[in-house]
Formats: structure tokens, sequence, C-alpha cells
């Protein structure tokens, strides 16, 4: 995630700031440019940016769910004919903010949300709210009719043509929990969530009749075969023993679909942590070294690299030390996956579909 500065007083802030703790300017988030704007109210909900530079004298309106319910930081146009931000209007339902706890957990997600929002706009993804255009993008945050979490009449999590479900039950620590421990799910998270399910809608959109169709049955299987069978195998009878051997996760081995979606998300896990490390210049070197090449400098912004093996040249020394640190800590590992080369040729593969490399021939 991108680091950002204050436009009135030049004071670090971050992505999900709504004020600069420094000078108290108000501080909104613009999609078109991906920049942090610094804003002063004109009246008639309208506000301008304090900036000096490119974007001075710009107009904005704040996105309808922060001015209804706080829970937006988002910024449209003062010309947009919209009520809500980019990110807000791929909602197509929300959850009965009346009801309990129902607007944190919604606010939870919606945060996580526009983390995913900013790594498909930074890569330049086709981004569309399907209310616009029949092959867009939708999300359903819904709640349990059911008293507990894991009991019948839960809302599962999930994607179908163009519309990504989600239960606002993962966005309670204690149910996303037993959750974790019950599916055997070491890295579940929001986040995690977004990401996986935003793989199986662009699977649709970029593969799926297009000319990647028969690479990635290649490098993935033959997506033909039963999807509903196939999980029911692995929940049945569990993973291949060798599932390490190609898949980033055991869930992925289920179905090349799944395994897709998997290897879609990893790679976004990849490029928002590479780039967090490279804003915050972070530098590995060990102490203690088999060679001098396990130097490495965070200096490059992996979203707009163009080769997987410089991801990954940073990604592995980098995984290593947090997880070296969460130990430190007490806890286990933050990184708990290992990438085989049948791993890391998925990656690649997802990695040139989404930089528009050519085919292999």
């Amino acid at each position: 995630m991108q680091l950002f500065r204050c436009e009135s007083c030049g004071h670090r802030v971050y992505f999900e700031n709504t004020q600069c703790n420094q000078c108290g300017a108000v501080l909104g988030f613009d999609p078109d440019h991906l920049s942090m704007a610094a804003i002063r109210p004109l009246g008639d909900d309208r506000w301008q940016s304090v900036a000096t530079g490119q974007h001075s004298d710009t107009l904005y309106r704040q996105c309808g769910n922060y001015s209804r319910h706080e829970v937006c930081n988002w910024l449209l146009p003062d010309t947009s004919q919209q009520g809500f931000c980019v990110a807000c209007r791929l909602n197509q339902t929300i959850p009965d903010l009346s009801v309990g706890t129902n607007k944190t957990l919604w606010g939870r997600l919606e945060a996580e949300k526009r983390r995913l929002v900013y790594s498909l706009l930074k890569l330049n993804l086709p981004l569309t709210a399907k209310a616009d255009e029949q092959q867009g993008l939708a999300f359903r945050f819904l709640a349990d009719t059911a008293p507990q979490f894991n009991e019948s009449g839960r809302v599962m999590t999930g994607h179908e043509d163009g519309v990504i479900t989600l239960n606002i039950a993962e966005a309670d620590p204690v149910a996303r929990e037993a959750m974790r421990s019950q599916m055997a799910e070491p890295y579940r998270t929001m986040l995690g969530h977004f990401r996986h399910e935003s793989g199986h809608y662009y699977w649709d959109r970029l593969i799926w009749n297009s000319a990647w169709l028969e690479e990635f049955r290649q490098c993935f299987g033959d997506e033909r075969q039963d999807y509903g069978l196939a999980l029911e195998a692995l929940y049945s009878q569990g993973p291949a023993a060798n599932w390490q051997d190609n898949h980033v996760s055991a869930y992925a081995s289920a179905h090349p679909w799944e395994d897709w979606a998997e290897t879609w998300a990893h790679y976004l896990h990849m490029t928002d942590t590479l780039e967090t490390a490279y804003q915050f210049g972070l530098s590995l070197h060990p102490r203690v070294t088999e060679d001098s090449d396990k130097n490495i400098e965070q200096h490059f912004n992996p979203y707009f690299d163009t080769r997987i093996d410089s991801l990954l040249e940073h990604w592995l020394p980098l995984t290593y030390a947090l997880n070296s640190l969460n130990r430190s800590m007490g806890h286990g590992d933050l990184y708990p996956f290992v990438l085989s080369p049948g791993a890391v040729r998925k990656l690649g593969l997802v990695h040139d579909v989404i930089h528009g490399a050519p085919l292999v021939a």
C-alpha cells in the first residue's frame, strides 16, 4: 500500500485517514489519481483541494457513504452525476444498519474492499459496476438469518455472475477465528476473501472465451471437470498428499477455478505487501549470510514491474524476515506458505495476464 503526504502540511498520512493528525486538514482519497487529497469546504457538499501543484483547485464531493455513515474516505469529482465513489458504487446490497453491530461489521468490510479496489485500479484492470454494465462487478454484504455463524441459515461467501457475496460475520474476529479453525485455513482474512472472490470474477473477464483459455488449461488444468464433485471430494477426502508441489494452498487443489482464485489472491497479497515495503524503504541486510546476494533493497514498485522473477526475488527474503519477526513475538508464521516451482509457474501466468504479456507460442 502506498504512503501519502498531507497536501496541506506535508505530514505523512495513510490510506484510511480522514484527517491529518498534524494540521487537522480534512483528507479524502482521489481514486482518479490514486492520491490522498487535502480538501477545504466550499459549502453545498462541495470541497476544494488545497494543493498548489498539478491538482490545485480541483473540486470534489465526498462519497455518500461518508456523509451518511462515515464509512468511506473516497472522493468523487464535483462534476460526477453519481452519489457514491467508484468503490461504493460496486455495492448491490448492504446489511440492515439498524440491527446490532451490523454497521461496525460492514464498515470493516468496506475498509478491506477499498484496499482491493485500490489494487485493481493500480493494476489497470477492467472495473465497472454491474449497475452500469452487465459484465460489471457487484458486492452483496449480508448477515446470517441463523443466530450462530456456523449453523444452517448462514450466508455463504462466494461469487456468481459478477456478484460477490460476503457474510458480514467475517468482520467479527471471534467468528472468523472459529471458522479459521473449523476450515483449517491458517490465512483466513477479510482481505483474503475479497481477493479470492475477485479472482473468480476476473477469470470470467480475462480468461473465459479469450486467447488465454488454452494457456490456462495447460497451466491450471481443465476447468470443465465437475466443480461440485471436485469440492465434495476435497471436503470428504482432503487434498492430495502432494498438493504443495503445484498449488499455493490445499484448497487450490480442489478444482482449476479455485486454483486460479487462490493464486490470484496470492499475487495480490504479494504486490500489495511489496509496495508497502517499497514505500517504507525496507532493506534486508542479514548479518549472517551464505553469500552477498542475500542483501535485498526494496527499491522497486511491484505494480509496475513486468517480470514475475523480480517480484519473487524481493518477495521471498521479505517473507523470511516477516516470519522471523512474528516468531520473536511468540506468534506463528505471518506467511505460512512454500512456493513450489509449480505454484510459481501459475503465479507467472496470473502476472502475464494482468500485464498483458504475449501468449507463449
